[in-house]
């Protein structure tokens, strides 16, 4: 079929034209164009030397005679110039700012090949003299860069501790030695293992621990380790590699402890990680290193880590499911914290500050409660602790009308409360002889696990959840008090 005139331009280009054809025309044109509308043009054979350079660039960096330079190594003309890695990995640069004394050149850089593809050298153009032509894309990463500064802060706030350690609000003997030891603990770097009941704490004393210590500017993030499902601990704590497993994402996964790095990692209910992960735990702690799901590449950390678990680690070590040598690696710096039943002189000025704190997050004023009922409180064991007295506020707050709130409108929202008449009075003197010390705390045990027998019907999972204590240490107690 012929071809109509008008599908003909002055070059020869012909719609249809062959590949070959296309570059035989368009590449003199192409280069023409970039040499005419740019400041300068050079160019450099295999051996980076400058085979060519333009009037316009000569007179810009001040070459009186163009010729002067050729045969020179690139880097004597243009010490910045990065010609010499085009023609080494034969990669182009396609836009760059390049240093020549006070000024700096906006230039593109790419490799020249012959016929057969091989690289027999590299053109390089100046497109500005200066960057202001450059402001539209400089102002649009500008505001990017801005952005992603104020998510990084964003991100930053969420992971910054928020409590102190005078956030653990008593005044008891037993409060007291507790802050003393989180404040000794924040002095040092070691590992802490924070004991207690559910409810005690736990996590604010972690958080305040972290925010004495020198580690307070860098991140704090906690995980339940019991809130995983075991088939994901692993990449929840350590990260994953791209495609580590089925469904996985492409991309790396940063893991728990690589967030924490620089800052502080609490591992809560620590007793609940899969006896499969203990032994890499152990490495981690030891080695301030971690190797994510499915690579083979370690990544050196810095992070410090505070554990915590309200279970008997000791009968969990003694019945295999904890690993012997990982307990001794937490358990370099132990706090136990007090169970609530254990401080009833702190019970008012907690429940008026749980009081305080409850108001001003629902908006109302702060629940007031009748003597009557502030005693009944100081008589309730307190299972849960201070989570079990916040949630128990917080109901009465909701379900409270005007004026103080009595005991007996308290004592229906109370599980098997106890009478404000059973608080423990002053012990009269003893009389007689003094029994040993350890056979009053067998004693004191004994009756306490019996108490809690009955207080569960004989159910002996719930009792040793309301000792606080795990149920394989349960079965060992009442075996030795012949229960």
């Amino acid at each position: 079929m012929p071809i109509a005139s008008e599908d003909i331009d002055q070059n020869g280009l012909v719609i249809g034209v062959s590949p070959e054809r296309f570059r035989e025309v368009a590449m003199p044109l192409l280069f023409d164009h970039l040499n005419a509308q740019c400041e300068g043009t050079i160019a450099v054979n295999r051996q980076a030397r400058i085979v060519w350079i333009n009037d316009k660039y000569a007179e810009k960096v001040g070459i009186r005679d163009p010729r002067s330079v050729l045969g020179k190594e690139i880097e004597e003309v243009l010490p910045a110039s990065r010609l010499r890695e085009v023609v080494q990995n034969g990669q182009p640069s396609m836009l760059d700012l390049m240093a020549f004394g006070d000024e700096h050149f906006v230039v593109t850089r790419i490799p020249l090949r012959d016929e057969d593809g091989t690289l027999v050298g590299a053109l390089g153009f100046v497109l500005f003299d200066r960057a202001r032509h450059l402001q539209p894309v400089m102002a649009k990463y500008n505001q990017l860069q801005t952005q992603l500064a104020a998510a990084q802060r964003e991100l930053a706030k969420a992971r910054r501790a928020r409590y102190t350690i005078a956030g653990f609000i008593g005044s008891s003997t037993a409060a007291g030695e507790v802050k003393r030891q989180a404040r000794r603990a924040a002095q040092l770097d070691a590992t802490v293992l924070l004991r207690g009941e559910t409810g005690t704490g736990k996590e604010l004393l972690a958080q305040g621990i972290h925010n004495q210590s020198l580690r307070a500017n860098g991140p704090f993030v906690a995980v339940n380790v019991a809130a995983i499902p075991e088939s994901l601990v692993e990449a929840e704590l350590f990260g994953t590699a791209p495609g580590a497993f089925t469904g996985a994402d492409r991309r790396a996964r940063a893991g728990k402890f690589e967030l924490a790095d620089g800052g502080t990692l609490f591992l809560d209910e620590i007793g609940d990680l899969p006896l499969p992960l203990q032994a890499k735990m152990l490495r981690v702690l030891q080695e301030q290193e971690v190797e994510p799901l499915g690579s083979n590449q370690v990544k050196a950390l810095n992070v410090r880590v505070i554990a915590a678990t309200h279970v008997d680690l000791e009968a969990r070590v003694a019945a295999g499911q904890f690993r012997e040598d990982l307990y001794y690696r937490l358990n370099v710096l132990a706090l136990r914290l007090p169970p609530l039943r254990d401080r009833h002189e702190d019970l008012p000025v907690l429940i008026e500050h749980l009081l305080d704190d409850i108001a001003s997050r629902s908006g109302q004023p702060p629940l007031e409660l009748a003597e009557g009922a502030q005693q009944l409180l100081q008589a309730q064991p307190w299972p849960g602790n201070v989570r079990e007295l916040r949630n128990l506020l917080e109901r009465a707050q909701m379900l409270s009308e005007a004026g103080p709130l009595s005991a007996e409108s308290l004592r229906t929202l109370l599980v098997n409360p106890l009478p404000a008449t059973s608080l423990a009075a002053t012990p009269a003197p003893m009389t007689g002889d003094v029994r040993p010390l350890a056979d009053s705390m067998a004693a004191a045990e004994r009756q306490a696990i019996l108490a809690a027998l009955a207080a569960c019907n004989g159910n002996r999972t719930q009792a040793a959840e309301r000792l606080g204590i795990a149920r394989a240490s349960l079965y060992n107690k009442l075996q030795v008090h012949g229960l």
